[in-house]
């Protein structure tokens, strides 16, 4: 079986997955650990409603964020790899 979800899907989560982090930082949150709460409780206060991020983050599936992550950073490290030789 293959999964390729929509195209416009990538995007929104990219700039939902920036607009949270940012607004975490803002407010003095460690973004990581609170998006990882987030992503591994689905328990929506871990996010702040700053900035509307809570609402933003919550109109995707934990699956699609986690995708969009997997994917970055896999694309950075490849990157890196492309770079080193």
């Amino acid at each position: 079986m293959k999964f390729e979800p929509p195209k416009e899907n990538i995007n929104e989560a990219r700039e939902i997955l920036i607009t949270v982090y940012e607004a975490l930082k803002e407010r003095g949150y460690n973004p990581i650990n609170q998006m990882i709460g987030y992503i591994l409780s689905g328990d929506p206060t871990y996010v702040t409603s700053y900035n509307n991020a809570r609402s933003l983050v919550r109109k995707l599936e934990r699956d699609e964020l986690i995708e969009e992550l997997l994917r970055s950073y896999l694309e950075n490290e490849n990157n890196e790899e492309n770079n080193r030789k």
